[in-house]
């Protein structure tokens, strides 16, 4: 009786793997001469996720390990990193579909089809593509830079192959195709150097001494911990204005590149409470009105 059991175990089990192994061979079409049975599909899907993985893994690697021990900026380390990313993963699908018998030839077809698509209605997302690959290749932008672009401006802090996230000083992340960094007009605040100059108007009465105006707003400038000493605030006498002297105050700074209207608000600050100490007048617009009343037209 045991002996006879044991066989119908092994009976029972062995119906089990010719149905699984069947059920794995099912063949679900074919491509070419290749032909995609769903165990070759499953296989192709977890070499695929596999593949993903191990090259976002590696681009970590790069970013964080490797290239951080040269002298490279964080911006050009996400570009190397991303550009290997990507040519890992085109030829690890090209291993992949080999390696596993799938006839490439058949996709002749298909990328002929995907051409066509392509041309018609794909051409929004394939020029995102190149101008993504342009960004990373020619670096106009990259990660970590401040940019304006539009009547948006912010901080780069992510460029993928279709689009560059950015985040504004309110902290909202604003994502731009990337065809609108090659197409428009970008200002990089940060592209060769993070020292930017700044210029700020100021206006004062007509009464006051512009050598007195010129001291009070380099002596301002010195003291603000955020504005460097080298290059030195400078002051620019701009014009004699309708109801103004108006001068620029011209400071240089790496600390207030992304928030510049702080930067502004506090010398503003400084130099309203400065110009009250000293008693120096801040003009408003003002404008002379000379009515003729009907009566003396009719006697003229």
């Amino acid at each position: 009786m045991e002996e006879k059991s044991s066989e119908v175990k092994k009976e029972g089990f062995s119906n089990i793997l010719e149905f699984f192994n069947d059920f794995m061979n099912l063949r679900l079409f074919s491509m070419g001469e290749s032909n995609l049975t769903l165990g070759l599909l499953l296989t192709l899907v977890f070499s695929i996720v596999f593949l993903f993985v191990v090259s976002e893994w590696v681009k970590k690697i790069l970013v964080t390990k490797i290239l951080v021990k040269y002298n490279i900026g964080p911006g050009t380390r996400q570009s190397v990193a991303t550009i290997v990313k990507y040519i890992l993963i085109i030829a690890g699908l090209f291993s992949i579909l080999q390696t596993n018998g799938i006839d490439l030839s058949a996709f002749g077809i298909l990328a002929g089809a995907v051409g066509v698509g392509i041309g018609f209605g794909l051409q929004n997302i394939t020029n995102n593509f190149i101008s993504g690959l342009i960004i990373l290749f020619e670096q106009p932008i990259k990660v970590g830079d401040r940019i304006e672009v539009g009547d948006i401006s912010g901080d780069v802090i992510l460029i993928s192959a279709r689009s560059t996230t950015i985040v504004t000083n309110d902290n909202i992340s604003v994502i731009i195709p990337n065809s609108q960094f090659i197409d428009s007009q970008v200002i990089n605040w940060s592209h060769n150097d993070s020292k930017i100059r700044f210029n700020f108007p100021v206006g004062v009465s007509y009464k006051e001494n512009p050598a007195k105006i010129k001291e009070i707003l380099i002596e301002v400038a010195n003291r603000h911990d955020g504005i460097l000493k080298s290059p030195k605030p400078d002051v620019l006498f701009d014009e004699f204005g309708d109801n103004s002297l108006n001068f620029f105050l011209r400071v240089w700074t790496s600390e207030f590149t992304n928030k510049p209207k702080v930067l502004k608000s506090q010398l503003y600050y400084e130099i309203f409470r400065r110009f009250s100490e000293e008693g120096v007048e801040i003009p408003f617009p003002q404008r002379d009105i000379h009515i003729v009343s009907g009566m003396d037209k009719l006697k003229n």
